[in-house]
């Protein structure tokens, strides 16, 4: 494995791997004034929600590694401590992406890049009309993290107000991510869009502690076949579920096939068994996987 010293690497180097290795980034589309008004509009990545009583976003528009230079996004809301971050989705991302460019300061972005202004209600900058998430936020603080290239800034911002576009909500009137069709950064000139195919659910073991791995019988832990996620799937129960409580299941084909094929032969039979139950997992019927795993005595 190659270990990596930040202090022993050339920031170009540095800043490269930890951009394609902490993603997909969400991007803040950034929007600032200067003491004057000008606008300036501008994309980070290094961006993401760190709370919600009270709504806390940070944002870094760190250093240039080149020169060390500062970001005309840094400059502005050091002197009005406000900014509207907008969302990026996939059907914007290349106008976001022109917006990026060095343009010097006092050149207005949102003409460059063909975006419409809408105005703000409590912060001076102006909101994305085409962003279908708005949010008018104060600057709380600014951290520096150094002065050589590649240094971060952190702007610590509370939101004061979210706008959403009703186009972009389910029937129960929350973000639909099919519908909002986000955009993420990768590392060097990669995106991913967040949306379709992309999109699996993970459930959260939130209502009761669930057994872990460490909780399941060993065979099953133990097997050849099922991976990390597969027996983390079957591990995110609060107790292994009995045969009794999983009569509704109905697997009874899949048994079936099996004890035709290799009742006879003990090692197939486990072997296939846990197959069985890894392609259920892959389709996330649990249940069905834990009826299937429980049906034959393990080893």
């Amino acid at each position: 494995m190659l270990t990596i010293d930040p202090a022993e690497t050339p920031v170009p180097r540095m800043h490269s791997f930890l951009l394609s290795a902490v993603a997909p980034r969400p991007i803040a589309f950034a929007s600032t004034v200067d003491r004057d008004g000008n606008a300036n509009l501008s994309p980070f990545s290094f961006f993401n929600a760190f709370g919600s009583r009270p709504a806390t976003l940070i944002f870094s528009p760190a250093r240039r590694v080149r020169d060390q230079a500062v970001k005309n996004t840094l400059e502005n809301v050091l002197e009005v401590p406000e900014v509207v971050i907008n969302v990026v989705t996939y059907n914007m991302v290349q106008q976001a992406n022109v917006a990026s460019s060095e343009y010097p300061k006092g050149v207005d972005e949102f003409v460059k890049a063909g975006f419409t202004k809408l105005r703000s209600e409590r912060v001076r900058p102006w909101r994305v009309a085409e962003s279908p998430v708005q949010m008018e936020c104060k600057v709380v603080e600014v951290k520096s993290m150094g002065e050589q290239g590649g240094a971060a800034n952190l702007v610590i911002c509370e939101v004061l107000l979210m706008h959403v576009s009703e186009k972009v909500l389910d029937n129960q009137g929350r973000i639909d991510p099919n519908k909002i069709d986000l955009v993420a950064r990768m590392g060097q000139d990669y995106y991913c869009r967040a949306s379709g195919a992309a999109l699996f659910q993970v459930p959260k073991p939130l209502e009761r502690p669930a057994i872990g791995l460490d909780g399941l019988p060993e065979a099953i832990r133990n097997s050849s076949v099922l991976t990390g996620n597969d027996l983390g799937l079957l591990a995110n129960v609060d107790k292994i579920p009995g045969l009794e409580n999983l009569q509704d299941v109905h697997v009874d084909e899949l048994i079936h096939e099996l004890q035709m094929r290799f009742g006879n032969d003990t090692e197939s039979l486990h072997y296939h068994l846990h197959l069985m139950a890894k392609h259920l997992l892959a389709e996330n019927r649990v249940r069905e996987a834990w009826k299937l795993l429980l049906t034959f005595p393990t080893r």
